[in-house]
């Protein structure tokens, strides 16, 4: 059984992986005002048209989901240790 340190370990992971999601699928399907060619009176060109906000969460909770849970797949069959992202990373094992 997971302590309370580990979960909460977890849901901090998912939530900042969430968020960086997020920003990278706000810009998908976006059309601006200027492209649409119907810019209305006194807003900004680049002003977006139909942002669909619901459906940008769903999909940042399913890729997040989905990138979180391949991570933790890793973790626990030991393919994803302190050690070998330190490796990865070049991180000199006399730094820490």
């Amino acid at each position: 059984m997971p302590s309370a340190q580990q979960i909460s370990a977890a849901v901090a992971i998912y939530f900042v992986m969430w968020w960086i999601v997020l920003f990278a699928v706000l810009p998908f399907g976006i059309r601006s005002q200027h492209d649409d060619g119907s810019p209305i009176e006194g807003t900004d060109p680049g002003a977006p048209v139909l942002v669909r906000m619901s459906r940008k969460l769903m999909w940042t909770t399913v890729v997040t989901t989905v990138i979180f849970g391949v991570c933790y797949g890793l973790y626990a069959a030991g393919y994803l240790t302190f050690d070998k992202v330190a490796d990865m990373m070049g991180v000199p094992k006399s730094n820490w």
